[in-house]
């Protein structure tokens, strides 16, 4: 599972609040997803890194109120994978010994607590310690913008990379 090498310098609050949400809705049981970046310039931040702006949820994701799994070969390979965000229902922000194992892949790891409001969360780095993760107001493409193209779009995409 390959992740993103670039810095995370922090979180839109849409997102956080979505995961915030995923989690409350997966109680008693964890939530897992995978976090996203798009670069900060994108959304005219100051910094070279990129804003958690998507998390994914992976199919074939297990889980349980003690544990969360997902399969590491169904993460996109690719440099917007940054990290890993899941729930503890108990409300510890710490992680466990399991979460470290996991956290070895990734710039930054989120762990969201019960009872899941704005303020129930900690990031960690890859070593699991403790880390700033700042939260931006920014404004999100809506999601009816994620299919805004055509066929045309596409096959001017298809022959860009076939001149590539």
């Amino acid at each position: 599972m390959a992740f993103g090498s670039r810095p995370v310098l922090g979180i839109a609050a849409e997102t956080l609040e979505f995961a915030l949400e995923a989690a409350e809705d997966s109680h008693p049981n964890e939530y897992l997803g995978v976090l996203r970046g798009t670069p900060a310039a994108e959304y005219d931040l100051d910094g070279d890194g990129d804003l958690i702006t998507d998390v994914l949820f992976i199919p074939k994701t297990t889980s349980s109120p003690v544990q969360a799994t997902l399969q590491s070969d169904l993460v996109p390979n690719d440099s917007h994978t940054v990290g890993t965000i899941h729930s503890h229902p108990n409300g510890v922000l710490r992680p466990s010994d399991a979460d470290r194992q996991m956290f070895g892949r990734g710039a930054v790891h989120v762990i969201l607590g019960a009872p899941y409001e704005r303020d129930c969360w900690r990031a960690f780095d890859r070593e699991g310690e403790p880390t700033t993760l700042d939260v931006y107001d920014v404004a999100l493409p809506a999601p009816e913008d994620f299919f805004d193209f055509t066929q045309a779009d596409i096959d001017a995409e298809l022959e860009e990379e076939d001149r590539l």
